[in-house]
């Protein structure tokens, strides 16, 4: 059994205005890498595009509609100073969701044990009537409600290592106590939420805030003394991974020091949780990661771990 890659062509029309971090090129580079000799036996399908119905497991209808009739001014609306919109972005911000439904639906039916969702916009910012911070619709956690409604599982974990507070995923996950949210990110840093006090109305939120400048060390360290114990208590059914990898030591937009073997031992770490509670099932999807190079290679290392594990 190999690992199945998501993505869509859709995914490259999300064309960004120049300089913009959130680039066509996080993806090329990431395609690029992944279609290498030492990724052979990797699976690939089109990631199809997500039902309104969907979409609104999170996201409020009229908000929704909002994205659905935007009115693009020139080539490029921005929603707020951050996140832009053009012609294309609808189908690409579609295709980022429908990818993270099908992941559920491949490793509930037991065809793939696990899958990565290379895909653009990211999701882990967008609230429920609020684009931000690149993000249109929150990927990851319509995934856990859809693995929830659809599969009938009792508890979906969602785990989110990028460098930036995973906001709008918090927000749409907040009231939902089959599901735990984990978040560890570099504070004081945008968005400026995910204090250790935000709990969720179920105890269902664990916020792990990092100081900058924190070495592979230090985050191992967090990781295993509070999210890896937390995970055990949940005893997840799924889980589901926000994959950013913008904690990269070489990263532009923060400064936690990562590197690609820090980014392989948390993966295999969370395989462990999976392979004990899970049955194997687990979805990851693409998130942050703003320095080309070292995004290519930290998702090399993630997806290698995956398919060593889904063997």
């Amino acid at each position: 059994m190999s690992t199945l890659i998501l993505s869509h062509d859709d995914c490259f029309n999300h064309i960004e205005p120049v300089g913009h971090p959130e680039q066509v090129k996080r993806l090329t580079k990431v395609l690029d890498e992944l279609k290498t000799s030492k990724f052979r036996d990797l699976i690939w399908r089109d990631a199809p595009l997500a039902t309104r119905e969907q979409i609104e497991l999170c996201h409020a209808a009229d908000y929704v509609k909002s994205i659905d009739d935007m009115i693009i001014e020139g080539s490029i609306t921005h929603i707020d100073a951050d996140t832009y919109f053009g012609k294309g972005s609808l189908a690409a911000a579609k295709r980022a969701v429908g990818a993270n439904i099908l992941a559920v639906d491949s490793v509930m039916s037991g065809e793939f044990n696990n899958v990565f969702a290379a895909i653009r916009p990211p999701g882990h910012h967008a609230e429920t009537s609020k684009a931000m911070g690149f993000c249109i619709f929150g990927n990851v956690a319509i995934a856990a409600k859809y693995a929830l409604k659809n599969h009938g599982l009792e508890r979906v974990a969602v785990v989110d290592f990028d460098v930036h507070h995973g906001n709008g995923t918090q927000d749409l996950l907040w009231n939902e106590p089959r599901t735990l949210f984990c978040s560890m990110h570099q504070s004081p840093l945008w968005p400026g939420s995910g204090k250790v006090d935000e709990t969720g109305a179920f105890d269902n939120v664990l916020n792990i805030p990092i100081a900058s400048n924190t070495s592979g060390d230090g985050v191992r360290s967090s990781f295993k003394e509070i999210i890896l114990p937390k995970l055990e208590e949940f005893k997840p059914e799924l889980l589901i991974i926000s994959a950013g990898f913008d904690a990269h030591i070489s990263d532009p937009l923060a400064n936690l020091e990562l590197v690609e073997e820090d980014y392989e031992w948390i993966t295999h770490k969370l395989c462990d949780i999976v392979d004990k509670h899970c049955n194997g099932r687990l979805v990851s999807s693409l998130e942050g990661g703003y320095n080309l190079k070292a995004l290519a290679a930290s998702v090399a290392v993630h997806v290698k771990v995956l398919m060593e594990r889904s063997k």
